[in-house]
């Protein structure tokens, strides 16, 4: 009764080690950049309003577009060792600030899709 005990109790913890394991190892070879998606899906949605409401022509969401994808693909690429090291972040963050002002400076301006050569309206 004993041994059986035992072999049960064995089992089980054996068990919970291998589920345990099972469970950290995605998180531990990809590093997780939440801040970083998220203000890709914010600016992404700025985008998209911009075209919605006419103040960013299809030229300029392109430019736009085309920028995010290549924040993205810096991202994956810093991904790719399983680490996004504090540098790495940085020039990230420093990108997306420069796309976010983009952004701005082209909805802001004078061209619209109602308006493309800029001429008063």
């Amino acid at each position: 009764m004993r041994l059986r005990t035992l072999l049960i109790t064995v089992v089980m913890a054996g068990t919970s080690v291998v589920l345990a394991q099972e469970t950290q190892t995605p998180a531990q070879t990809k590093e997780k950049t939440p801040v970083i998606n998220q203000r890709q899906k914010n600016q992404h949605a700025r985008i998209k309003q911009g075209v919605k409401s006419g103040e960013l022509t299809k030229g300029e969401a392109r430019k736009l577009h085309n920028e995010e994808k290549t924040i993205q693909a810096e991202k994956q690429m810093a991904k790719v060792d399983g680490k996004v090291t504090p540098a790495e972040r940085a020039k990230l963050r420093k990108d997306q600030n420069k796309a976010s002002k983009d952004i701005y400076r082209l909805k802001h301006n004078d061209k619209t899709k109602k308006n493309p050569e800029g001429d008063a309206k």
